[in-house]
């Protein structure tokens, strides 16, 4: 007489997914496999997940990848390696992309506002301060700025309003005259006759009037035809509304002399 091995056939009976093992003669015992669970004639697969999030982090989520595998990944806001995931706060690179002189504040995962600093106006993404600093940020006014702080001129840092007509930087760098008023000590003139006080006026306001009068004291004569602003029948206005806390700012293509 023989032993009857009674897992030869058919697995003796267990799951597929088991283990057949003989015990004594014409008896065996059915073992589920790793990472399956069940009486070994009938064997599940464990989704680890289904318990603890699988060992994941609360913010991250656990996905399936095999019987009792799975692996994690940090939910959108979140980084890490899925078992540990922190919190991304947008702020904290490039203050989340809102303009250097605003404040970044996180409000939820993937969001955050932008709010202009006191003194600054604007939407958060591009914040602007008195019309003496914008001068300073645009290549094409810089230049006036210089003047101006070079012969101590502080007026356009007050509370305002002001309205600037700058001439663009490569025109006072290329004008010989101002070598010459800079010389005979009447570059400040020149310079405030730029201005005019009490005003903010935009290209649509200087449409409807005729003159204005500037610091220095002279009027200054706008004209306006063929969609094009003209100051005293020559300088045009080439770029206009560049508006800040005290002011706005217009370039124009020519020195104004009073």
């Amino acid at each position: 007489c023989s032993a009857i091995d009674a897992c030869q056939t058919s697995n003796g009976g267990c799951s597929a997914k088991a283990e057949c093992r003989r015990t004594t003669p014409g008896n065996r015992a059915c073992v589920c496999n790793a990472g399956y669970t069940g009486d070994g004639i009938v064997c599940i697969e464990i989704n680890p997940c289904l318990e603890n999030n699988g060992g994941c982090d609360k913010n991250a989520e656990c996905t399936q990848t095999g019987p009792n595998q799975a692996v994690c990944n940090c939910l959108k806001g979140y980084s890490g390696d899925g078992k540990r995931c922190t919190y991304i706060s947008l702020c904290s690179q490039n203050n989340g992309g809102c303009s250097e002189f605003a404040i970044c504040n996180d409000t939820e995962l993937t969001e955050r506002t932008c709010t202009c600093k006191p003194n600054y106006i604007g939407d958060g993404f591009n914040c602007r301060g008195n019309i003496f600093q914008e001068l300073l940020r645009n290549s094409n006014t810089s230049k006036f700025y210089f003047h101006l702080q070079a012969l101590s001129i502080k007026d356009i840092t007050g509370p305002g309003s002001f309205t600037v007509f700058v001439p663009r930087t490569d025109i006072l760098n290329s004008d010989p005259r101002v070598k010459d008023w800079i010389s005979k000590g009447v570059m400040a003139q020149i310079l405030r006759y730029h201005i005019v006080g009490c005003a903010s006026l935009l290209y649509n306001d200087l449409t409807r009037i005729t003159n204005i009068t500037s610091l220095h004291g002279d009027l200054i004569h706008i004209s306006y035809s063929q969609n094009s602003l003209i100051l005293n029948d020559k300088a045009e206005i080439i770029l206009s509304d560049a508006v800040g806390t005290n002011g706005v700012i217009h370039v124009i293509d020519q020195i104004l002399v009073p």
